[in-house]
């Protein structure tokens, strides 16, 4: 079924993608000028321009393609629920697995994993490439993930996750021990100016990011961390202790120095970058309960922990 939408105010400032990316949040702003430059989006009737501003009494008609068959094959590589119905699947992704096809890592993700998994039964809004996926985590990060069924599911949990009422606990072992037993790090997060691939706290045309932590315990030279993200930027625990000076242990993008000091002081080197996705609570899209899912701590995890254990002990909370 095609989606409507009449403009009620003219939005001089605003690109008609940008305003439908903003109406539907789990469509990418670029799936959407594609959806526009194949003719699946029509103005008054007519084919529009993705630059071109929503004027009062304008009628958007928007007919969603049909999901073509997925480009990745299903793998029988095996998934660890936490939770699954026949609308949602809550999963504990394994570290140093990618989340969807891509160049370099056409195979072996976790899209692939999905599609032998659900056989079939996955949202297709992600379009061929990431059907289901309606977050992401980094390829080094373990934890808790939600995987949508169906397109109703997918978009109801993609305005959950827009409206930021999705509670996100990570676990995280940073370089270093803050000053502060807990705190509130408040910093807009955008592209890096010269190195496309890192994100960097920016003054300037950044995306408002918030993320809050405790120190849990302190270990020798580091500590691991509670942090619980009120936004969901690319990257963002990892830029905002980089920020504040204590960046996650094993990051060799935001941390090589500070990880080097630590090798240095202690011995230990990791595997791969300290973070985990602890908790995720959803509310679910069907029974409206809310789901509260937890992932076990890795054993790298845990190894990191005592081998950087400096008998400090818990901090109180």
């Amino acid at each position: 079924m095609p989606d409507t939408l009449t403009i009620e105010k003219s939005l001089p400032r605003e690109r008609l993608d940008a305003f439908l990316h903003a109406q539907f949040p789990s469509v990418s702003r670029g799936a959407i000028q594609r959806l526009i430059e194949q003719g699946h989006v029509r103005v008054n009737g007519l084919t529009p321009k993705p630059s071109q501003s929503p004027r009062a009494g304008d009628a958007i008609v928007i007919t969603w393609p049909e999901p073509k068959p997925a480009i990745a094959q299903p793998e029988n590589i095996g998934v660890e629920p936490l939770y699954e119905d026949a609308d949602l699947l809550v999963l504990n992704k394994p570290a140093g697995m990618v989340v969807h096809p891509a160049a370099g890592n056409a195979e072996h993700t976790l899209v692939n994993a999905l599609l032998h998994h659900c056989a079939g039964q996955l949202s297709g809004i992600g379009g061929v490439a990431r059907p289901g996926i309606v977050h992401r985590l980094d390829k080094e990060t373990s934890g808790c993930l939600v995987v949508a069924k169906n397109d109703a599911t997918h978009l109801a949990l993609a305005a959950q996750f827009e409206k930021r009422t999705v509670q996100k606990v990570y676990l995280a072992i940073i370089c270093g021990i803050p000053p502060a037993v807990q705190a509130d790090i408040q910093a807009a997060i955008g592209r890096h100016p010269t190195q496309r691939k890192r994100m960097t706290v920016v003054q300037e045309k950044g995306r408002e990011a918030w993320t809050a932590y405790q120190i849990v315990t302190r270990l020798n030279h580091s500590c691991l961390v509670e942090a619980h993200l009120h936004t969901g930027r690319t990257h963002q625990i990892r830029v905002h202790f980089l920020h504040i000076g204590h960046p996650l242990v094993g990051d060799k993008t935001y941390g090589i120095r500070p990880n080097h000091r630590l090798k240095e002081l202690t011995g230990y080197t990791a595997p791969r970058v300290m973070l985990h996705a602890w908790k995720l609570t959803v509310q679910h899209p069907i029974t409206q309960q809310l789901l509260a899912c937890t992932a076990p701590i890795p054993q790298d995890f845990q190894e990191a922990q005592l081998a950087l254990c400096a008998g400090n002990g818990a901090v109180n909370k």
